[in-house]
């Protein structure tokens, strides 16, 4: 069986000290904005696309420093981290479906969420999540309680 694997684009907002997550009823799970990486964009394109359709927010992505220069073609500022994520696994252990996930931080100036997709989660559904909260919360998956600490802690870095 072929694996079929999509390009997406996850953001840990950050906020004074939080991250903005919302729980996904189908999914059931709390999950950060994101989604998939359209043919014509680049991943940082797709996670600023998905955060303003997800919350209403205008993210400053933070930019971890590049420094190749060549004639042919130029740098993408890098995400925090890729991620491969198994999406349909199937009982004889066959993965068919995977997500490559571009995971980046952003900040955020205010949590005034808006959302502005149609199909996107009610401002009601989004809850902000302080460290202690993070450290506390059974429901979390542990990627998104580990990746949320680091993002907390980058942003706080680099506001400094």
């Amino acid at each position: 069986m072929e694996t079929t694997r999509h390009f997406t684009a996850t953001v840990y907002v950050v906020h004074d000290g939080a991250i903005a997550l919302h729980h996904h009823d189908r999914l059931d799970m709390w999950l950060s904005p994101g989604g998939h990486v359209d043919r014509d964009e680049l991943p940082r394109e797709a996670a600023r696309r998905e955060v303003r359709e997800e919350t209403g927010l205008d993210v400053d992505l933070l930019e971890p420093e590049t420094g190749v220069e060549v004639e042919a073609g130029r740098e993408l500022a890098p995400a925090e981290h890729v991620m491969l994520f198994d999406i349909d696994v199937y009982p004889d252990g066959e993965v068919g479906h995977q997500h490559i996930d571009h995971v980046y931080f952003a900040r955020a100036a205010d949590r005034d969420i808006d959302p502005e997709g149609d199909d996107e989660a009610d401002a009601e559904a989004w809850e902000w999540f302080a460290r202690e909260d993070l450290r506390a919360a059974d429901e979390l998956t542990s990627e998104v309680a580990e990746i949320g600490l680091e993002a907390i802690e980058k942003v706080a870095e680099r506001s400094e």
